[in-house]
């Protein structure tokens, strides 16, 4: 698993995460949610090793995150973090290419193969020869989800002993914030499907609890840099706790596998 253990971080005098704990499961959907500011992106900045806490700490595969190299890191876990900042003319397909930098080469027909695998499944085939500085906000966001999938494509093979038992995580901050409704539908039923098929692990942070509703397993809610709320989704997204950590009605609609959150005032 990657797990956080009571991890505290301090940044420029504020107190940014508060001894916060959270464990993601290979094969499972884990989703972070917030208020603006709460500590999702820090938390997964945490997780991923780009901050290092003041307290506590981060294993990775029973591993602490510091022992692993940059190289063994990439192979295990992949991060989509907001903003885009490259603006070089590559291609599309050659940007999800840089994904697979860390991994074992296979045979280039192999390699190709994998790179539209990714794409197809970030529906974006149809990009792939596109200039990459040329696509919408959307168009980026699809390309960039078929990249971190690539990165982390390929399984470990059996005796493979630099990366322990070699269950692999992405870590996804706001992959649907640029996307229209239905591709933001479409990007997270194909990340549970990724999840699903070989056993990857998954943070995603998201704003609309609707959509941890529909597709996280398990689902944590931070304010103010604490964990207020955690355990599996349909029975920790209740009204109230929502209303107290949103500041906003919340009434909960429907039955089953056919439920929705809905703001009543």
């Amino acid at each position: 698993m990657l797990t956080a253990h009571e991890v505290s971080c301090r940044v420029d005098g504020s107190d940014l995460l508060r001894r916060v704990s959270l464990e993601i499961v290979p094969g499972k959907v884990h989703a972070l949610l917030g208020r603006n500011g709460a500590g999702k992106s820090t938390l997964l900045k945490v997780l991923s090793g780009e901050l290092h806490p003041q307290a506590g700490q981060v294993l990775l595969n029973g591993r602490p995150l510091g022992a692993w190299t940059p190289r063994q890191r990439a192979r295990q876990r992949a991060v989509l973090a907001q903003g885009d900042p490259l603006r070089f003319g590559f291609k599309a397909a050659e940007v999800v290419e840089l994904g697979r930098y860390a991994s074992p080469r296979h045979r280039p027909e192999q390699e190709r193969a994998i790179v539209a695998e990714a794409l197809a499944m970030a529906e974006a085939t149809e990009l792939s020869g596109r200039r990459y500085t040329t696509l919408s906000g959307g168009e980026r966001a699809r390309v960039q989800l078929a990249r971190v999938m690539a990165q982390i494509w390929d399984a470990p093979e059996p005796g493979d002993a630099e990366l322990g038992d070699g269950s692999r995580y992405l870590l996804l901050d706001e992959p649907t914030a640029s996307l229209d409704l239905g591709h933001q539908h479409s990007c997270l039923s194909q990340v549970c499907r990724f999840a699903a098929a070989r056993g990857v692990g998954v943070l995603v942070v998201l704003h609309d609890p609707n959509l941890a509703l529909r597709y996280a397993d398990h689902a944590t809610l931070l304010d103010r840099g604490c964990v207020v709320g955690q355990g599996l989704t349909r029975e920790l997204l209740d009204p109230d706790l929502l209303e107290r950590t949103y500041g906003v009605k919340v009434e909960r609609v429907g039955s089953g596998e056919r439920q929705w959150l809905v703001v009543s005032g």
